[in-house]
This record gives C-alpha cells, sequence and structure tokens, in this order.
C-alpha cells in the first residue's frame, strides 16, 4: 500500500474539493450492493464485540454485502488518516476524533451527510452533533462520547478499610492516601500525560486552551487558570508510580488495572472490558464512581471525548456507506453501544441503556454539569499530531518546571501548528 505520512495540518491544499469529486456508486438504494464489501476504519477498542456483531449481521441482511472493520491505532492516526484519504481508493466509512473532524471537513476529505442525519437523527442532542458539523454542514455523523470516571477495584477499597464513594476531591484523595497506608496495592495509576484527564480539569478551572489574538489563534497555555487545573493533576498523579512521560495507553492502564495491584484508574467506560479480557476474574472486584469535584455539588471537569462517523470524499462506495450508518447508528444498536461500553447516551431514547452499564451511569453526573470539548476549530486537529505539546508541557511541570516556564518552552510551537491552514 503506497502511503507517505502526511501531517493533518498539511492536507488541506491536497484535499481541497475531493469532497466534490467523490462518485459514489451510483446505487439508488439497497438493492444494488449484492457481493460488495465496505471498508470501515475504526479505533482500537470502539467497536464492541456485540455491537460489531449485529452491524454486520444486519448490514448483509439488508444490503447483500459485507463490511470489513479494520482497527485502527490513535498513535499517528492523524497522519495516516490524511494520506488514506487523499488516495483514489480510500476507506469507504472512517472513524475520526470528534475533536480532529472539522480539520478533515475543511480540506474538503469527507461527503456531506446532513440529508442523512434528518433521517437518523433528529433527537440527538446538540452538545454531541455540533462536533460533527462545521460552518453549519453536517460532514459526519455522532458515534459515540462519553468521559472519564474512576474504575475501582473493590477488593483493594475494602482492604483499606474504605466504605461509600467520595464525595469530593479532598475524601477521594484522603481514600487514596488510606489505600497507601493499608495496603500493597497502587492506590491510583495515572501516567504523567494523560492529557484528555488534564484538559477535563482545564474544563473544570474554566480555561481555554486556545485564545484569539487579533485574528489569529494562539496557545493559551499560560494562563493561570491552566496552571491551577495542572496543580489539581499533580495532586493526582502524586499517588502514582507511574511514568511521568508516557501516557494512558503506553501500556494500556486497563491491562494494568487488570493485574489486581491498582486501587482505581481514571478510565473510559470501555476499559473493564478490556480488563476483563485480560483477567476475567477481575469482573467481580471493578467498580465506578463520578469523578468528584472540589465541592459535592459540581463533579470534576470532564472532557467528553468521542468519535464520529464519516465517509469519504472520494469513495467509490458513498451510497453503500450511507446504508451502512443507517443501520450503525440505528437506535437498537447505538443502545448496544451505550450497554456494551459504557458511553454516555446521545438522545433520551437511549436513557434506559445507560442505566444497565455502571459506567455510564457513573459518567452521567459530570458530562452534565462539568463536561466540554478541546477548541472545535479547524486548526486543533494540528495540535493534537504527535509529538503533542501539551503532553510534553505535563510532564516537565510534574519533573519539577514551573508551569509558567513549561508553558513558555511549548508555546511556540503550538502557535506554529495553529498558524498552519
Amino acid at each position: 500500500m503506497k502511503r507517505g505520512l502526511i501531517a493533518a495540518t498539511a492536507v488541506a491544499g491536497m484535499l481541497v474539493g475531493v469532497a466534490a469529486c467523490g462518485s459514489g456508486d451510483g446505487n439508488a438504494g439497497a438493492d444494488g450492493f449484492q457481493g460488495k464489501k465496505l471498508t470501515v476504519w475504526v479505533m482500537s477498542g470502539s467497536n464492541p464485540a456485540q455491537w460489531t456483531k449485529q452491524v454486520s449481521a444486519q448490514f448483509k441482511k439488508k444490503t447483500g454485502a459485507t463490511v470489513e472493520f479494520k482497527v485502527q491505532q490513535w498513535n499517528g492516526i492523524q497522519q495516516k488518516l490524511s494520506t488514506a484519504l487523499s488516495e483514489d481508493t480510500p476507506p469507504d466509512v472512517v472513524e475520526i476524533g470528534n475533536t480532529q473532524t472539522a480539520a478533515y471537513a475543511k480540506a474538503g476529505a469527507l461527503a456531506d451527510l446532513g440529508d442523512l442525519k434528518k433521517q437518523i437523527g433528529a433527537d440527538w442532542n446538540d452538545a454531541f452533533n455540533k462536533a460533527a458539523m462545521v460552518d453549519g454542514m453536517q460532514y459526519a455523523l455522532p458515534w459515540y462520547a462519553g468521559n472519564r470516571v474512576v474504575m475501582y477495584n473493590k477488593k483493594i477499597w475494602a482492604q483499606a478499610g474504605l466504605k461509600g464513594i467520595p464525595k469530593t476531591r479532598g475524601e477521594l484523595f484522603e481514600d487514596l492516601a488510606a489505600i497507601k497506608k493499608k495496603t500493597d496495592a497502587e492506590p491510583l495509576y495515572l501516567p504523567g500525560q494523560n492529557w484528555y484527564f488534564f484538559d477535563g480539569l482545564t474544563i473544570g478551572t474554566g480555561a481555554d486552551l486556545v485564545r484569539k489574538q487579533g485574528g489569529t489563534w494562539v496557545s493559551n497555555l499560560g494562563d493561570p487558570k491552566v496552571a491551577k487545573a495542572m496543580d489539581v493533576y499533580r495532586q493526582y498523579q502524586s499517588f502514582s508510580t507511574a511514568p511521568k512521560n508516557k501516557d494512558e495507553a503506553t501500556p494500556q492502564q486497563a491491562d494494568v488495572f487488570a493485574k489486581g495491584k491498582t486501587g482505581a484508574i481514571i478510565a473510559m467506560g470501555y476499559e473493564a472490558a478490556e480488563a476483563v479480557k485480560t483477567n476475567p476474574a477481575i469482573k467481580q472486584d471493578i467498580g465506578f464512581f463520578t469523578i468528584p469535584g472540589e465541592t459535592a455539588d459540581k463533579p470534576e471537569g470532564v472532557f467528553l471525548g468521542g468519535s464520529n462517523f464519516a465517509v469519504a470524499g472520494m469513495g467509490k462506495n458513498q451510497e453503500l456507506a450511507k446504508e451502512f450508518l443507517k443501520i450503525a447508528l440505528s437506535k437498537q444498536n447505538d443502545a448496544q453501544m451505550v450497554k456494551e461500553s459504557g458511553w454516555t447516551p446521545k438522545s433520551p431514547a437511549l436513557a434506559a441503556a445507560a442505566e444497565e452499564n455502571p459506567a455510564a451511569a457513573a459518567a452521567a453526573p459530570a458530562a452534565a454539569k462539568s463536561g466540554g470539548t478541546t477548541p472545535l476549530i479547524p486548526q486543533w486537529a494540528a495540535v493534537e499530531n504527535v509529538p503533542n505539546p501539551i503532553k510534553s508541557y505535563m510532564t516537565a511541570v510534574l519533573g519539577g518546571k514551573s508551569p509558567a516556564a513549561a508553558a513558555k518552552d511549548v508555546e511556540a510551537d503550538i502557535n506554529a501548528r495553529l498558524a498552519k491552514q
């Protein structure tokens, strides 16, 4: 496969207009697809087993075509996806992080899905759908979104003599201190570069990671509110021996938790299933609670992370791709995602499904009161490209550098990325 890595921020010139050039497959409906194969790129951990099984079966039954899910890794995905969407034979449907969709839409790499949204997503919450829109146009459809919760080991908490769940950040820190004192477990596994959790903390302080200066977006990492959020992160991380220069995927924190020697992790709901897959015996010990904030009435700030489904603008199977999306994003299959992976419901019709998943139930209070996203601007995708300068900032502060000095070290890089069109 010919593939030279192209930064997401450099694809605008290459991809301008490709959505308009996508011919589609010309079929009017589900009748002309017998024997075809649709390629769908999904990210590691995104497509749970039962959801995948029933979507594949329903798609085959309705269209006569088959769907091939190709699992991708998050590390380096922006460069890989940028290249794939610029080729003559791109994947038909792609999963794109909800903070990155605007960049690909602005580059002209995605097909317009406005009509499809009207058909299947009339009741979706605006908070979920806004990250799939750019300049009032629907360039993707929200697949899932959620926020982090505390996933804890009930056995370890019992060994420490802890009863109930903490209602404030201070109470949580007291509980973690008790685990450290009374057990041989690590109280909290939190590597130094879990930057989505850090972003949630900045949301909680009311900080913005970028700001407008004149007509240009620039870094706001030097804001004292960001420094305050980083100080809170430092307090959390003090209960962990995890590396300060790694993120939660290096190694996968669910695998660390599965060993049964960790009191808690800051997790997405699907990570419970990942831990159980590694160690089935740990299933009975897993519990969840909302990340408590400074006061009991408002949970810790959280990043509403998730993904959208988009159709490649140069794809040759656009009509078949839309048939797939009708099935994949149906009420039945959206409910399965909530139940199976603990995602936050994107419509009132899915509320009952959330009650069946303890992670989803724990995530709901913070999503409603303290949730937000990274800046929904096309330039933001470049900031997340490897190496992520915000991760470098976090490691530097945890290593002893002042937040102001650490911000100054990376802001030129952030500004250069934000300036690219």
